[in-house]
């Protein structure tokens, strides 16, 4: 019925005419004049372990500290029923923390003591709560051993408020050695803020580990897999490429917390826990459970892209800390066991599985190569450091791995006296690709969608990496996915499309943030424990990326691109797959405006398609309670002999689609 009124509105408003109404800004699009290819990788996507978008996020482990590893607190996310601390000792039992004698990946277990048959009860919190649904199945995973005495059973038991259960199974221990046992729960409530509790039947002493639970229903339906409404979200963008695992995650605060890919591959119980660098990074947002498991490791973020059906994008450590932190580097002389690292991801990537890292590639069930063609060295670096460890990163990948493209980067500003150097130190290397990050205001992204007009055309292409327009300021807690935000990065991102020949890749950052767990704004896609939405921001993204084509072509408004004359910008496309014209049009001002728009070069079918995002105020936005708010609206429009006028509405972004004969 949305759709219905809304597709109605759109037609009424639009003005099909053969003739060009006074007051028209005039556009002419040559679809003959073909000026460079759109690249398959122009939209991608760019995931950051920020917000808790992976553990507590995308990846659907519902258990917090599985395996008691947080370095701090390794009871931190279990509780004690009738206790305000992470005490674990009452009259019942006593659970205390064991280290493994030599396992350097999963260091701790506990071993509970149940003292009598009041049982012994131990509560998982989740990630702010677990999220379940009425009917559906959670497997549970764990591995004990009984130590002594005679317990026999674990109960486990989803509670909701006042110990409520809201679904339950339980465990027979049979071994006194270490052995997996798995259970089903289904689930008789939806609830957000469920926990998982266990208790025990018999006196004794009971060592667990790797308690885990995920969701039956995961993405493709993979046993310990991720979280299906982000990965669909991410999916129905129809990105490009992947890039993971970060941003300044990459870098760590200090080299000892930087992220290492070599420690999230292999058995998940193996891979070693890290606290997470944004963790206390804002004393706004101070959030001291945020770890990384690394189940999401980077054999499943590969897995990732190839379903997204998008080319893997990894970036590595060059040897230096974030230099808003510690800055901390690694000597020239000591840098070797990080050029190492970017050698063996390309093997396992790549590799045959006769090759070492092919080969762990092939045992954990991807025997063919995911087909690596990108690598990045370093996140946001700046300065003469970046520039001599980007050096000799470089001469070795390319001496291994000739063809491989090596993305490089220009710090973490646009402009500025780091960026500057960057670029041009960069330059003189023949650098590739530079990865391009802002973080601006709306008005800073409508003022700069001429950004790529003048770069050297033979020169490095670039990778819009991270952008985002700031509402307030960059880092503020106050900032919104507002409507202004969204329509001025339609605006800047005609800019990014008219010089294709320059830019080959683009992508929103950061990605995902939880409800309750985020510590930057704004964000692309927002979840809770039970819902996930497309921010206005999102909706932009998706309609470039939906509408990407295959061919930049010429369209200019009194022979001169559309560049905020009148509060306009435009780009326009083909598509050769689908043998079509793309026109997207942004009117940033508040007022209707009347465009007319000559298809000159090739006729064109009389019907045609166009698409809406609109919102009335620019400080609207989408959410839990309203996601559908800001999104776009299809409506069937019609041209005579290639021509045709519209009224654009205030503060919307239009995209004009027809058959070309």
């Amino acid at each position: 019925m949305i759709q219905q009124r809304l597709t109605k509105a759109i037609g009424l408003s639009l003005m099909l005419n053969a003739f060009l109404a006074v007051g028209q800004t005039d556009l002419e699009v040559d679809i003959n004049n073909k000026i460079a290819e759109i690249q398959p990788t122009m939209y991608g996507v760019f995931f950051e372990d920020i917000n808790f978008a992976a553990d507590g996020g995308l990846y659907a482990e519902m258990i917090k500290n599985r395996s008691f590893e947080f370095t701090v607190d390794p009871f931190l996310g279990w509780i004690q029923p009738n206790s305000d601390r992470h005490s674990f000792n009452n009259n019942s039992g006593i659970g205390s923390i064991v280290k493994y004698a030599d396992n350097p990946g999963n260091t701790n277990f506990i071993r509970v003591k149940v003292n009598n048959d009041q049982g012994y009860q131990l509560i998982n919190e989740g990630f702010r709560g677990m999220g379940i649904k009425e009917g559906e199945s959670y497997n549970l995973y764990l591995s004990a051993a009984k130590h002594s005495g005679n317990i026999s059973k674990i109960n486990v038991q989803f509670i909701g408020e006042n110990n409520v259960v809201l679904g339950e199974t339980s465990v027979d221990v049979t071994s006194s050695d270490w052995t997996d046992y798995t259970a089903q729960i289904t689930a008789n409530k939806t609830l957000a803020k469920a926990k998982l509790k266990f208790t025990f039947e018999g006196t004794g002493e009971i060592d667990l580990d790797m308690i885990s639970l995920f969701p039956v229903d995961t993405w493709k339906g993979r046993e310990k897999g991720l979280r299906k409404d982000l990965v669909q979200l991410l999916y129905d963008l129809d990105p490009g490429f992947l890039r993971f695992p970060g941003g300044c995650i990459v870098e760590g605060r200090t080299l000892a917390r930087r992220y290492q890919w070599k420690k999230t591959v292999g058995p998940i119980e193996n891979r070693e826990v890290l606290v997470n660098r944004w963790n206390t990074e804002f004393s706004h947002r101070l959030t001291p459970d945020y770890y990384q498991s690394f189940g999401l490791g980077f054999f499943e973020y590969f897995q990732l892209s190839e379903d997204l059906g998008a080319e893997p994008l990894p970036i590595l450590s060059c040897g230096m800390a974030c230099q808003f932190n510690s800055g901390e580097l690694v000597p020239m002389d000591e840098l070797d066991p990080y050029i190492q690292d970017a050698i063996d991801l390309i093997e396992f990537a790549n590799g045959s599985i006769d090759t070492p890292w092919g080969k762990l590639r092939n045992e954990m069930g991807h025997s063919e190569p995911f087909n690596l063609k990108y690598i990045g060295v370093g996140n946001e670096q700046w300065g003469p450091d970046y520039i001599d460890r980007y050096k000799v990163f470089g001469q070795a990948i390319k001496a291994k791995y000739p063809d491989m493209i090596i993305v490089s980067g220009s710090g973490p500003f646009p402009d500025g006296d780091y960026f500057e150097y960057g670029m041009e130190e960069l330059k003189k290397l023949n650098a590739e690709i530079i990865d391009e990050h802002y973080y601006r205001s709306p008005e800073w992204f409508r003022e700069n969608a001429t950004r790529y007009d003048s770069y050297d055309r033979k020169g490095p292409k670039i990778f819009a990496g991270e952008y985002a327009a700031q509402s307030v300021a960059i880092a503020s807690p106050e900032n919104k996915n507002n409507w202004e935000c969204a329509f001025s990065e339609a605006a800047f991102i005609t800019g990014l499309e008219r010089n294709a020949e320059v830019v080959n890749l683009t992508s929103y950052a950061p990605l995902m943030a939880h409800e309750e767990g985020w510590q930057w704004t704004p964000d692309m896609i927002w979840f809770n424990n039970l819902q996930s939405y497309g921010t206005a921001n999102y909706q932009v993204q998706k309609l470039f990326s939906t509408n990407r084509g295959t061919d930049l072509i010429s369209v200019t408004s009194a022979g001169k691109d559309l560049t905020g004359q009148n509060e306009l910008y435009a780009s326009a496309v083909t598509d050769s797959g689908t043998n079509e014209v793309i026109v997207k049009v942004v009117n940033t001002s508040n007022q209707s405006q009347e465009v007319a728009i000559n298809l000159k070069g090739k006729k064109v079918y009389k019907k045609g398609e166009l698409i809406v995002l609109k919102s009335e105020h620019l400080e609207d936005e989408n959410s839990f309670e309203n996601p559908d708010k800001i999104v776009p609206v299809t409506a069937e429009i019609q041209n005579r002999g290639g021509k045709l006028s519209v009224e654009l509405q205030p503060y919307s972004v239009s995209v004009f689609k027809f058959k070309i004969r």
